[in-house]
């Protein structure tokens, strides 16, 4: 009988020049849809209300009240569609294709209230330079369906690994989410200690939100798939931070800490040419946790699994 394939042997190459247009153009997209969770559900701790989640066929806003009852949104990254579902019975459907942004929000909200979701978005972008409200935004406009399969197939996989790495520990932790703002698949453990009060000062991110973000010491890890003339890569860093962490041994030996950003980094292109990329992942994801975790005198005996 032939064996399932290994999703972590066969990752994509994804250059971010390659599909930089796109991945603009779906960002955008996403944080609409995004905006529409944070208008519907209630507010939980570090607004784990408000990411996507992967599914196995794209991504998805998971259950959200409505007037009607209970309604989702589904990226479907395969048939290139974007779906909408209710408790009442209605399912619709927008194909992802070449558009721009306003005309997607256009559509989008031409949906909504056809399967009666009446809700109010501020369409505004956040977290980035561009600030174009939606319904002006004619000039990101591409959809390359291969690129957007590429990058399906990365998050698909760093899902798996994240949750992997999730289940190693018992203490707080959040679900791993796909935080539309920043663009990241990303999980956060926790100490069960509050932190001291954020600073602030994040560029395109209001200072109330990050304090909520931050309220708690922990140590966040995942995926950014690159922009800006960054390449894609898996980060990991702590807060609080701890400067010292700079010197601790992390592996696999391609991971490097950036004094700059505060964070270790583990380039993608490197981890998906390792020989065995899901043990560079999770080497990464372990050390560099250990390595914060001890510096800040977690009691790594009571929170993680033996």
């Amino acid at each position: 009988m032939d064996q399932p394939i290994n999703p972590f042997s066969t990752w994509p190459a994804l250059p971010a020049a390659d599909w930089a247009d796109t991945r603009q153009t779906l960002h955008l997209w996403t944080q609409i849809v995004g905006k529409t969770r944070l208008a519907l559900s209630p507010m939980l701790n570090h607004w784990w209300q408000v990411p996507l989640y992967v599914t196995p066929r794209g991504l998805s806003t998971g259950p959200m009240p409505y007037a009607g009852g209970s309604c989702e949104v589904v990226f479907d990254f395969r048939q290139h569609k974007l779906r909408v579902h209710t408790s009442a019975g209605r399912s619709l459907e927008l194909a992802l294709q070449p558009r721009s942004v306003a005309d997607f929000y256009r559509h989008y909200r031409a949906l909504l209230r056809e399967a009666g979701i009446a809700v109010k978005l501020w369409p505004v972008p956040m977290e980035l330079e561009d600030t174009t409200p939606f319904h002006q935004d004619e000039h990101h406009k591409s959809y390359d369906a291969a690129a957007v399969g590429r990058f399906w197939d990365v998050l698909l996989a760093v899902d798996q690994l994240l949750n992997a790495f999730r289940g190693r520990f018992t203490g707080k932790c959040s679900p791993v989410h796909f935080f539309w703002g920043s663009f990241d698949l990303a999980v956060t453990r926790f100490s069960g200690r509050p932190a001291p009060p954020h600073p602030g000062g994040m560029p395109h991110l209001a200072d109330w939100v990050t304090r909520e973000s931050y309220s708690a010491e922990q140590i966040a890890a995942g995926w950014w798939p690159g922009g800006n003339g960054q390449e894609a890569a898996f980060y990991s860093y702590a807060y609080p931070g701890n400067p010292a962490v700079a010197d601790a041994v992390i592996e696999p030996v391609a991971a490097f800490y950036s004094g700059e950003m505060g964070e270790f980094f583990l380039p993608y292109e490197a981890a998906r040419t390792a020989p065995n990329p899901a043990d560079a992942v999770l080497g990464f994801l372990q050390s560099t946790y250990q390595a914060a975790a001890s510096l800040a005198h977690w009691d790594r005996v009571v929170l993680e699994r033996a």
